[in-house]
């Protein structure tokens, strides 16, 4: 279920595009409803749409600021989102330097497509290992994006999925995803094609796999099978298959349950997002939130 309102900012320091400003509409909102200035420890994704929540949490944080001596820390998902927080003046901090029962309070990361049950698709910037580093070792994930994200079932328009694989391995891989059912899967590599593979800050590279559309659960449930037969998948059983590749070091499938379902289990953080924050073209701001917050 979604809603739509409308949402007072800030105004911005240069004009922006529909897109950009639908971003900026959805990270000011997502940051309202879920971050708080007595926050230790919180994520910071990677992306443009990230670029807004900065901004956003940097606003609250001016005219909410936090307890005497309370320091709030921003753990990055690569290299350019630690960029980001320091030009705010935030304070980042590395996130094997987080101490060891330290959990993230929340964190804040786009998506390249998010499905109706909240599954996502990322990596399209080449971060998704650490996406999720992130994202599993907080309580809750808020994802932010515009509207052209938001889809029924992932792989609509987002033609493929990222996959982060150990450079010796990746013919293998690749191999493995066409018997899989993926059409013509690619090495990415640098527009500038004397640079070679996109390397990620692992220094691995990256796949991009198309596959046809993914069911859900529900379409499951209702009796459709995502077994793989017939090109069919659902995403948990694709993910899973796609992990068990050697030399696939994580997929960008992000699934699953969310950090208020594990934390429910016992568990730490979830991969889901528990909601999803997507900037509309009329102004607005629809909320997507995963079944158990409805």
């Amino acid at each position: 279920m979604s809603s739509t309102t409308q949402y007072d900012i800030p105004p911005p320091n240069k004009e922006l595009d529909n897109i950009e400003s639908a971003k900026r509409k959805a990270a000011f909102r997502a940051v309202q409803d879920h971050f708080r200035s007595e926050y230790r420890f919180v994520g910071i994704g990677s992306g443009s749409t990230i670029v807004y929540g900065v901004e956003a949490i940097k606003h609250h944080l001016t005219i909410n600021p936090p307890p005497q001596g309370h320091l709030n820390w921003f753990v990055p998902t690569g290299w350019n989102s630690r960029k980001v927080i320091e030009q705010a003046g935030l304070v980042p901090i590395a996130f094997d330097s987080l101490p060891g029962d330290a959990m993230l309070e929340v964190c804040f990361d786009g998506a390249d497509e998010v499905d109706a049950q909240l599954n996502c698709i990322k990596g399209g910037g080449a971060c998704l290992f650490q996406e999720k580093l992130v994202a599993t070792r907080s309580k809750r994930f808020i994802c932010i994006a515009d509207y052209r994200k938001q889809q029924d079932r992932l792989l609509t328009k987002w033609p493929s999925i990222p996959i982060e694989v150990a450079p010796i391995g990746h013919v293998s891989v690749l191999r493995e995803l066409e018997l899989l059912g993926s059409k013509n899967p690619q090495l990415r590599e640098h527009t500038l094609a004397k640079t070679g593979p996109v390397q990620t800050d692992q220094s691995f590279y990256i796949i991009d796999a198309p596959f046809p559309k993914l069911l859900t659960s529900g379409d499951v449930e209702s009796g459709q099978d995502g077994s793989g037969k017939d090109g069919k998948w659902e995403v948990s059983v694709l993910a899973d298959r796609i992990k068990r590749i050697t030399g696939v070091l994580e997929v960008g499938l992000f699934y699953g349950m969310d950090g208020d379902e594990a934390q429910a289990a016992g568990m730490k953080g979830g991969q889901k997002p528990v909601a999803a924050y997507f900037g509309m073209e009329d102004g607005g701001v629809s909320v997507q939130n995963s079944p158990g917050r409805q």
